[in-house]
């Protein structure tokens, strides 16, 4: 089972980066849009632990950082969804995740991974980036994600858990 979950995960991580590249932008708010990567990351996350997280993270995180259209340093998304695999791996400590601890855990997890990949904008000194303006991103990007968590993680997070029954969820 390892090996179709390894690929459905592929996929979704593919999938989500051409619509997050094509159709997404047309979604967007003050130049903000949901991260359907970071919710697929999650999903992974939250069904195998924080080591598939963070492998998961990083790969996704890399392939959405050279996917174009990219505008800034390789390797921010790669590093923030690297900590949001962690993060959200770390939960999975607990066997069976309610709904509302899923949609917790990706607010929580697309706060922080938005985070990360805004100040490192700002270490960076990106100049997409203002300062003054990474509050707001930050605050857009959580509220986005959250409005398609639904829609995007539970769908994966019960995939995932039908390709391996003893690993149930929700």
């Amino acid at each position: 089972m390892t090996a179709a979950r390894n690929t459905v995960v592929a996929v979704a991580v593919l999938a989500a980066i051409v619509l997050q590249a094509a159709l997404v932008p047309h979604l967007s708010w003050r130049g903000v849009v949901p991260n359907l990567v970071l919710l697929v990351v999650i999903a992974g996350a939250l069904t195998r632990g924080a080591y598939t997280g963070v492998v998961l993270g990083f790969c996704a995180g890399l392939a959405l950082d050279l996917a174009p259209p990219s505008d800034h340093v390789v390797g921010r998304w790669a590093l923030a969804l690297l900590v949001v695999g962690y993060l959200a791996g770390s939960v999975r400590r607990d066997e069976r995740p309610t709904v509302p601890v899923v949609l917790v855990t990706a607010a929580v997890a697309s706060f922080v991974g938005s985070s990360v990949f805004a100040l490192l904008g700002v270490v960076l000194s990106d100049p997409g980036v203002p300062v003054l303006d990474v509050l707001g991103a930050v605050g857009a990007g959580v509220l986005s994600d959250i409005v398609l968590a639904p829609l995007v993680l539970l769908p994966m997070l019960l995939l995932l858990t039908r390709l391996e029954p003893q690993r149930r969820l929700l």
